[in-house]
């Protein structure tokens, strides 16, 4: 029984969108619902949002494209400027009708000659019969265009006084997108993310001709175990699908499991896909060389180019700054005499150091540590003598900038400002190296 009906299409184009289409078939069938039939006046705008990879751009261009219905696909992140988007609209308008020769390029400065050309490109292509639809994608770039932008195109069906309807397509709400003065409202639709039943059905969906559709969707069930709770991106899930799947049927190409062997096969799989949670969207190697080193069977530690930390370029006294910081987040203030001084004297253990001394401070967290000791810190461990100059502050701060350090409290405290060390001890092993 299909779940897409809607009488003004035809049933056999509906169930090839509907395959297309999985998991979000309430979605098409509310947009169908809004769209109408194609000579009816559709709602002006409409503003579709949700988290990336959430389908929202898949399934409109899917949508439009299997029913033929005429329609304008801008991304607004490669048309930054006003000019450079109305100008692209007018340029895909052109060849909207099959069988017309694409025109000369046209020039549009101004929203009025944009909406007389727009009215002009209708006439001339016989469009008014039908509705079109301008889909912008990324609209969030519309708030950093001219104010004039974004309402404009929320009621361009008034302004034209033609049969056309604009979507929006997002990350953010609405109500981000709100001007102060008012505008026109759209019609929102919420795109919800994609739950660990629709991503198994999707990427199950991919398996390849040699094997078994049970087979590959037991693949797939391991993969989100081990990947859903830091990545729900289907297009990076499909990536790593795509990238760990010769690894996991080796046992079977050996003759070693058959493919019902599902404790052999995870066996074999889990060192390779922790190995990969290292590079969960970092994209430090090419699919290539994963390739390479999985087939050469490295060990972790061996493997070059899995860590963000082996290629973080930092300045000369960056490196040793972030060090600093580091030995000052995780070490005790009455430390840093025995640590930094070459004649600090004796130091009796007292039951009170023995105490605190047996739990690990890694394990209690980075402590707050104020300016000064940290510069005291950077000057015990840099061989030469280091002066206080206006670069050395420069490069604490772009240590915050780049979240490598954090500030704790506000900026106008008197005692002068305190940081945390927020990168990991294998980070600050690489970067000592």
């Amino acid at each position: 029984m299909p779940n897409l009906e809607h009488p003004a299409y035809p049933a056999a184009d509906l169930l090839h969108l509907e395959s297309l289409v999985p998991c979000r078939e309430s979605q098409v069938s509310m947009l169908l619902s809004i769209f109408g039939e194609r000579q009816q006046f559709s709602f002006p705008s409409i503003f579709i949002y949700g988290h990336t990879s959430s389908g929202k751009t898949y399934v409109m261009q899917t949508l439009l494209t299997t029913l033929q219905l005429p329609h304008v696909f801008v991304n607004c992140v490669e048309y930054f400027t006003s000019r450079l988007l109305l100008e692209e609209i007018l340029i895909q308008l052109q060849s909207c009708s099959p069988g017309t020769e694409q025109t000369s390029p046209v020039h549009c400065d101004t929203l009025n000659d944009f909406v007389r050309l727009f009215k002009q490109a209708l006439a001339s292509r016989e469009l008014q019969d039908e509705t079109l639809y301008i889909v912008l994608d990324r609209a969030e770039q519309l708030r950093e265009m001219e104010a004039n932008i974004l309402p404009a195109f929320l009621r361009l069906q008034e302004l034209t006084d033609r049969n056309v309807t604009v979507v929006l397509l997002s990350e953010i709400v609405w109500e981000l997108f709100r001007p102060n003065i008012g505008c026109f409202e759209p019609f929102t639709m919420y795109f919800p993310d994609y739950s660990i039943g629709h991503l198994q059905k999707i990427l199950s969906q991919n398996h390849p001709p040699e094997y078994s559709a049970d087979f590959y969707a037991a693949y797939i069930n391991i993969l989100l175990g081990v990947f859903y709770m830091v990545c729900r991106d289907l297009k990076e899930l499909r990536h790593l699908a795509a990238l760990n799947f010769a690894k996991y049927c080796e046992p079977v190409v050996r003759g070693e499991a058959n493919e019902r062997d599902t404790r052999k096969l995870w066996k074999n799989i889990e060192p390779h896909l922790k190995k990969a949670m290292q590079t969960v969207y970092l994209r430090e190697i090419s699919s290539s060389q994963w390739e390479r080193l999985q087939h050469d069977g490295g060990e972790p530690g061996q493997l070059k180019g899995l860590s963000a930390h082996t290629h973080v370029e930092l300045p000369y006294y960056s490196k040793f700054l972030l060090i600093a910081a580091y030995l000052a987040s995780y070490n005790p203030v009455r430390t840093d005499k025995r640590f930094f001084l070459k004649h600090h004297g004796k130091i009796r253990k007292t039951n009170f150091m023995k105490k605190h001394e047996k739990t690990s401070n890694h394990l209690l967290g980075p402590k707050p540590f104020p300016l000064d000791r940290l510069l005291a810190i950077l000057y015990s461990i840099v061989d030469n003598r280091v002066a206080p100059t206006a670069n050395i502050f420069s490069q604490i701060t772009s240590l915050v900038t780049l979240q490598l350090l954090s500030m704790v409290g506000q900026n106008d405290q008197l005692d002068g400002p305190r940081y945390k060390c927020t990168v990991s001890l294998d980070f600050i092993r690489a970067i000592a190296r």
